[in-house]
């Protein structure tokens, strides 16, 4: 079981997504991001698999919730920096998004 120091140990941001386009390379369906966590944080880049409701062109300017802490991950050939969070439903993955404006870097508390 995760104790609440576990999880306290996630650094969680928010972030904009300026740019996304398909991931050609990837084994699933895929975006490629990046996401302004602001300027503490910079630039991230980013594979997620959220094609099924969203489309790369509804993606910029949206604000989603990402780990920035974990180490990256070598996707095809795309070194993914950052864990875009979403929930598994029925027909896709849904992207966890403040339901107000918030600043790029914002922690998760």
């Amino acid at each position: 079981m995760a104790t609440f120091e576990d999880f306290m140990k996630l650094d969680i941001r928010v972030g904009t997504i300026l740019k996304a386009e398909e991931f050609k390379k990837a084994r699933k369906p895929a975006y490629k991001l990046e996401i302004d966590f602001g300027e503490e944080i910079g630039i991230k880049k980013s594979s997620a698999q959220i094609t099924n409701l969203y489309t790369s062109e509804e993606l910029i300017g949206k604000q989603i919730l990402a780990v920035v802490n974990f180490p990256q991950k070598q996707i095809a050939d795309f070194l993914s920096e950052v864990l875009v969070l979403g929930t598994y439903s029925k027909d896709g993955v849904i992207l966890i998004t403040p339901d107000k404006k918030a600043s790029n870097g914002d922690k998760l508390g």
